[in-house]
């Protein structure tokens, strides 16, 4: 085996160990019964997951730029550049769909074991050492407490934990003046796997990179000039995804908004033991062996000045820089994030890596550095002891692994005593890591919502809305109860409901102002169970109750409303709906109660508790906003004169006559689209011969659509087309806003990559002369 090799393998190997071995210890899937579904992971990430199966294998409805599936059809580019455009998501292709969790567990242990061997790459590029220091140390940063407790449930965070020794690579090669090509395409691929993290990690790179200039004698206006120009256009490489990111942002529902408060700092001190949890604390364990190593530089007499303090001061920098609020901003792209404030976290433990590995360039430390940077690391360690968050398994192995790996550090080099200090750095991480993996699995299941792992039920549901499903004609809901924030990507069919960083803020308001309710202050929708929406947005199957419910009460996809202002929504849904439908299809109740044979609907979406119509199962309701709000819900009909219903706090009833819902629908038919074709980025209708008024698209009107003769504009906070001219046809693509510009700047990108890398080249050759041809003699 090449040594090159050697020591990347051995760090993804150890780092695939402990992970799958905490796991295993602490029974969780795919090891035992204890299930991973747990927060994002579950309402977002394995439901992405899977309509990316779906896409590759061609059951998608939509495309790249389209989902029809969610939403009621929404922008899909920005949720693949947040969440699967990592080179490894595709990998989910080879699984079954319904081994999806599988899948995605398999490419969360892959990413770590990446992580460890490109950290691993990294330190042999910079120094000398012994190999396997390498792969240890690689494998401590890929197994740091970030990574054990955030990332692997945030799986898409994973790919910064991968660009950052991929980027301080980028600028080793910037120093050096070397890889002016493969330098912009890394910084590309990082960028494009996940821009966030790889923000993060970029700044991180950047800050190691201005310490190898000052410890060097490279030139460093030059160098800097390199990286920047690298940089820039590895971003721009990246850009046809970034900007449809970014843009798809800016139409979101606005989320939490929070101002930072740093954590205290016993806390900040005890998560660097292992075996520890928080959610607002920087997870910022790593190996026993890394702190000591990096301590210990500090003292070493033979390591230049300039390079302990140097590196020193790196490290208390990023570490003070995550607990002061305007350079917490900066590591956040300027905006406090909704969840861990502590995401940057990663780049802290990269760069004791680099600190440690440093030292072990001068070979191994000597007594006077060693005990220094043990005292270090137990001065840390008391700072630790008022946390509450500190275990008593944090202090034991924290203290057994100073003893073996300082033991490891003054044993002979040679023969069996080498063996054996490898034996003890490499028992300390793994033993380390996976217990505290294991004690993060069982903490997150208790503290974060947790839900119902893939299961018979849902192959079941999956199923039953399978067979049921004719889209283009209707659409099917997945319906109630949920299992997740996307249960149209994870069980099909094309309902209301969707979860996302971009939930299009015209969505979340279309869908309040018709009774919809939400969770995460609106960016996590839910499907709206109401047969006057169901009629309106043509979903003609949907579960309920342990089945698949069909329904003839719908309108096609597009529908011609008569000449008139579009409908302007007011507080009542009731309204909003009757309004969008063009007709009057409910009935004020009479002294609290509603008429014999109508359907009673309860809207209060503040409150919190049980509503009942007389001895009818209860509905419970989640109220309670900002962050959550109650949807509009059927509280049965009514059967007995004068009933009227419990209810958990001040609430709007409706009273729906079904025989009015299906005359209105029956006029609409009338005037709607004869014939409709659905693309993966569009959507073509014909109409009536002689249509007048409002072409109208059972779609939310959300920015990027575009339609051939007249601008679209919103009619009610759907997609509509004025007709004019006695149109008979309705073209409509979507295109999502700054996918050209974002094209742009790529191709522009592209172009400078390329007269950088040839460039040169052509200088070098117009300036060689020519050689001459000596005369030959006769």
């Amino acid at each position: 085996m090449p040594n090159a090799k050697r020591p990347c393998l051995l760090a993804a190997l150890l780092a695939a160990v402990a992970v799958c071995g905490g796991d295993a210890v602490a029974r969780v899937f795919p090891f035992g019964p204890r299930h991973r579904a747990v927060n994002d992971l579950a309402n977002q990430f394995v439901p992405f997951h899977a309509h990316l199966w779906d896409l590759l294998r061609g059951r998608a409805d939509g495309g790249p730029l389209l989902d029809w599936q969610a939403g009621w059809g929404t922008s899909f580019l920005p949720d693949y550049g947040t969440y699967l455009s990592s080179p490894f998501a595709p990998l989910v292709a080879l699984f079954p769909r319904t081994d999806i969790e599988y899948a995605v567990y398999a490419i969360t242990v892959l990413k770590t074991a990446t992580a460890a061997a490109a950290m691993a790459f990294l330190l042999r590029r910079l120094g000398p050492g012994t190999w396997w220091w390498a792969s240890v140390l690689g494998a401590s940063y890929a197994l740091c407490g970030w990574s054990l407790a955030e990332g692997t449930y945030n799986l898409m965070w994973l790919d910064g934990l991968i660009a950052f020794p991929l980027l301080c690579l980028v600028g080793e090669w910037s120093r050096e003046a070397r890889r002016p090509l493969l330098g912009p395409l890394v910084v590309a691929a990082c960028w494009f796997a996940n821009f966030y993290t790889a923000y993060m990690a970029t700044l991180g790179a950047g800050l190691v990179l201005l310490v190898r200039l000052a410890v060097t004698d490279s030139p460093r206006l030059r160098t800097l000039g390199r990286a920047a120009l690298t940089t820039g256009l590895g971003i721009g490489l990246a850009a046809p995804v970034l900007v449809p990111v970014f843009l798809g942002s800016r139409h979101a529902h606005p989320g939490v908004v929070r101002d930072f408060v740093a954590a205290d700092g016993t806390d900040v001190l005890a998560r660097l033991l292992p075996v520890t949890y928080g959610f607002a604390t920087p997870a910022a364990f790593v190996c026993t062996a890394v702190p000591l190593l990096a301590a210990a530089l500090l003292f070493r007499r033979d390591a230049p000045g300039r390079e302990r303090w140097a590196w020193g001061a790196l490290c208390a920098a990023v570490a003070l820089s995550m607990q002061w609020g305007p350079t917490h901003l900066v590591w956040h792209v300027f905006a406090t994030p909704n969840g861990s404030p502590y995401r940057q976290t990663f780049v802290l433990s990269g760069v004791l890596v680099l600190a440690a590995w440093t030292g072990l360039a001068h070979g191994l430390p000597d007594r006077r550095a060693l005990l220094g940077g043990a005292a270090a690391v137990l001065a840390l360690t008391a700072g630790a002891l008022p946390s509450p968050l500190v275990t008593s398994w944090s202090l034991l192995l924290a203290g057994a692994g100073l003893a073996a790996v300082a033991g490891a550090l003054v044993l002979p080099r040679r023969g069996r005593y080498g063996l054996l200090a490898a034996l003890l750095v490499t028992g300390t991480l793994l033993g380390q890591a996976a217990a505290t993996t294991a004690y993060a699995d069982r903490e997150r299941l208790v503290r974060l919502d947790d839900y119902p792992p893939w299961g018979p039920g849902h192959e079941r549901r999956a199923a039953a809305l399978a067979a049921a499903d004719g889209w283009p004609a209707y659409r099917t809901d997945s319906g109630l109860p949920r299992v997740a924030g996307n249960d149209p990507l994870l069980l099909g069919g094309q309902g209301a409901a969707y979860y996302s960083s971009h939930t299009p803020a015209v969505l979340t308001g279309t869908l309040a102002a018709l009774g919809g309710g939400w969770t995460s202050r609106g960016r996590n929708l839910q499907t709206l169970d109401n047969p006057v929406t169901d009629a309106l947005f043509g979903v003609g199957a949907r579960w309920r109750d342990g089945a698949v419910v069909r329904t003839d009460v719908r309108l096609p996809l597009v529908t011609v409303r008569p000449p008139g202002p579009p409908p302007a929504y007011g507080p009542s849904p009731f309204r909003n709906q009757e309004l969008l439908l063009g007709a009057r299809v409910y009935e004020a109740p009479h002294a609290g109660a509603c008429r014999v044979g109508t359907e009673v609907f309860l809207w209060s979406p503040d409150a919190t508790g049980p509503a009942r119509l007389g001895d009818r199962p209860p509905v419970h309701l989640l109220g309670g906003g900002p962050k959550r709000r109650a949807a509009l819900t059927s509280l049965g009909v009514q059967r007995v004169p004068g009933l009227k219903p419990v209810l958990p706090g001040p609430g709007e009833l409706g009273c729906l006559d079904h025989e009015r819902l299906r005359t209105a629908v029956t006029t609409l038919r009338v005037r709607a689209a004869t014939s409709i074709h659905v693309t993966p980025d569009g959507i073509r209708a014909t109409l009536p011969p002689g249509s007048t008024g409002t072409a109208v698209v059972a779609a939310p009107r959300i920015a990027g659509w575009h339609c051939e003769g007249a601008g679209p504009v919103s009619y009610g906070g759907l997609l509509a087309v004025p007709l004019h001219d006695g149109r008979t046809g309705l073209s409509c693509a979507f295109r999502p806003p700054g996918l050209r510009a974002g094209l742009a700047a790529g191709a522009l990108a592209a172009l400078l990559l390329l007269g950088v890398a040839v460039g040169p080249r052509l200088v070098r050759t117009r300036r060689t002369p020519r050689s001459r041809t000596a005369p030959r003699c006769p």
